[in-house]
């Protein structure tokens, strides 16, 4: 049997992320980088030629017949309209999340998905991390029994710039997204009910940017199953990024990854490595990962794991959230 040939990819964006995508388009064997479009021209450029692709514009990218696949590492207030026009090009699509900001658009590009019958691929890169992937594993193979509680933690380093915060759509939709995903994935189940709190002790620029900095969720399934999410914009030892599942018959930890596996016993204390510095480094691995499964169901024709569907489910949750936020109280969610 010969080898299938390599995808033509054309690639928006070349920030931290769509240099971390380019270089895990460049190792894959199906995927050969050809364009690298953005607003801000030397960025492109010099992305561009570090791994010999052609700067172009979205028009030219999508014109291109040998291109049969985006990867959209742009802004997110692009990618509602980076994925109707590559679904209309008829290009495989994988997009970073969110969506969209706004549930209603995210819907609009699912039907545009729909009608172009092409593959679109969500960026929830912590489905594909090797630790929390282990987890749900042995999960599924009922090593704890049926889930019962789900407990995630989940921290940055330190809060973005208030003009970011300010046009991010608030922490429920920037960062607990990828939580809100987690919730889906682990307990199997959609939630019922979602209660939000939060505020910004000791930290007045973001509250002065319209948002908050800690946040605690609550989310309850049909089954009776229990998350709490608890968030934060700043932990001053780093990346903190956990969770764990208490079944019926035990528990399962998925915790942090450090730089090295060192520990050091001295008189005074037991020490080792704060978590890795922030998403970048954490998720290293799962980026690779996430690349190398959707390039693999684009050649073997096989459905890919977090679909744009997964994306909406997840936007859902996080304006729920941002709603019983605003409003302090507990909202039940539509059925």
């Amino acid at each position: 049997m010969s080898e299938p040939k390599s995808i033509g990819v054309a690639l928006f964006g070349a920030g931290r992320i769509g240099t971390i995508h380019a270089g895990n388009l460049a190792r894959h064997p199906h995927a050969s980088l050809r364009y690298v479009v953005d607003v801000h021209a030397p960025a492109a450029q010099s992305l561009a030629a570090v791994h010999g692709a052609q700067v172009a514009t979205v028009e030219q990218a999508l014109a291109d017949a040998s291109i049969g696949a985006v990867v959209i590492g742009s802004s997110t207030d692009t990618h509602a309209d980076l994925i109707q026009r590559a679904a209309a090009a008829g290009k495989a699509i994988f997009c970073e999340k969110p969506v969209d900001l706004e549930v209603e658009r995210a819907r609009a590009c699912a039907e545009a998905v729909r009608r172009a019958g092409v593959v679109c691929m969500i960026g929830f890169q912590r489905r594909f991390d090797p630790t929390f992937a282990a987890l749900k594993q042995r999960l599924d193979a009922g090593e704890i029994g049926t889930p019962e509680m789900l407990v995630v933690t989940s921290r940055d380093p330190g809060p973005p710039p208030a003009s970011y915060i300010a046009r991010s759509g608030g922490v429920f939709k920037d960062m607990l997204i990828h939580d809100f995903d987690i919730f889906r994935w682990i307990l199997g189940g959609e939630a019922v009910s979602v209660h939000a709190t939060g505020g910004c002790p000791g930290m007045p620029e973001v509250a002065a940017a319209g948002d908050i900095s800690h946040a605690a969720v609550t989310l309850r399934t049909r089954a009776g199953s229990l998350c709490q999410i608890n968030t934060s914009r700043r932990a001053a030892y780093g990346y903190d990024q956990r969770f764990e599942v208490l079944g019926s018959k035990g528990l399962l930890q998925a915790g942090n990854v450090r730089p090295t596996e060192v520990v050091a016993w001295g008189e005074q204390a037991i020490s080792c490595d704060k978590p890795e510095a922030f998403f970048l480094e954490r998720y290293r691995a799962a980026y690779a990962l996430e690349i190398e499964h959707f390039f693999d169901a684009l050649v073997h024709g096989t459905p890919v794991r977090t679909t744009i569907e997964d994306g909406i489910k997840a936007l859902e949750l996080a304006e729920l959230a941002t709603r019983s936020w605003r409003e302090g109280k507990a909202l039940e969610c539509a059925v």
